[in-house]
């Protein structure tokens, strides 16, 4: 199970993330923070061991999104970070590459933009695996291709077919973007069913 940590300061965008994470199999809502700050609390809280996945936005009211990035790096957190963010601007994209943010998705966007993104994550964590042993050069050539490039049959992560993915290009089509977005779903409701990872839920949970 992949544990997120949900950080955007405006309350309604963080609950329909947090709703998009909790639509997808093999992951669960383990925390959801409005500031840099309780951000980097929450990490430290939670263990080495606590926070796979930080989904950050970069206009925070305390701090910028890169100086969370930088503070968990310096904490020695190797927490993976996916920026969620409306900020465009060329310079911060290659500040936060710099930074070792593995995905940087821009504002406003559909579930189905969301879950590619989070397919392709799945693939690198699987590409290069949860351990600190050594590696191949394929397999890192094959886990930095699986963020680089959209989900195809070749690189699908394991319990993900096809039909799924299909799923989930088209299941949003007519959702609206995430973006400020008010949503019924339950925010810290985990996914009830264990992996496979990112089988796409037809309905949201109740």
């Amino acid at each position: 199970m992949i544990r997120v940590l949900v950080v955007d300061d405006d309350v309604l965008t963080a609950e329909a993330h947090a709703a998009y994470v909790g639509r997808l199999d093999g992951f669960l809502v383990a925390g959801v923070a409005h500031t840099g700050g309780d951000a980097l609390r929450l990490v430290a809280e939670a263990g080495p061991d606590g926070i796979d996945l930080v989904l950050l936005d970069m206009t925070l009211p305390d701090m910028h999104g890169l100086e969370v990035c930088r503070r968990l790096r310096a904490a020695g957190r190797a927490t993976d970070v996916v920026a969620v963010t409306a900020v465009r601007d060329q310079a911060v994209v290659r500040s936060s590459v710099t930074a070792g943010i593995v995905q940087y998705l821009i504002k406003p966007f559909t579930f189905a933009a969301f879950a590619e993104k989070m397919v392709a994550y799945v693939g690198y964590r699987e590409g290069l695996g949860a351990g600190s042993g050594s590696t191949t050069q394929l397999q890192v050539d094959r886990a930095l291709a699986a963020l680089r490039s959209p989900a195809s049959d070749a690189r699908l992560p394991k319990g993900m077919s096809a039909e799924t993915l299909d799923l989930v290009r088209g299941i949003a089509r007519a959702d609206r973007p995430a973006d400020g977005a008010r949503t019924r779903e339950g925010v810290h409701r985990p996914t009830a069913c264990p992996p496979p990872r990112c089988r796409v839920r037809s309905t949201c949970p109740a």
